[in-house]
């Protein structure tokens, strides 16, 4: 499983998201910057982004 904070891409959110593959991280991550921090990920950001994506522990 993977995961991404909020707080890790620089916001002050408790929001983590949490999918099977980055891509399914990205899009949720992308979805909720736009919604909720009135954000849009660019393609440079989701590089970033995904820098910080996380493998959870089994």
């Amino acid at each position: 499983m993977k995961t991404l904070k909020c707080s890790d891409v620089g916001f002050d959110c408790p929001a983590q998201i949490h999918a099977e593959t980055d891509e399914e991280v990205l899009t949720q991550a992308a979805e909720h910057a736009s919604s909720v921090h009135g954000v849009t990920v660019t393609p440079e950001m989701a590089e970033g982004i995904k820098t910080l994506i996380r493998e959870e522990p089994a």
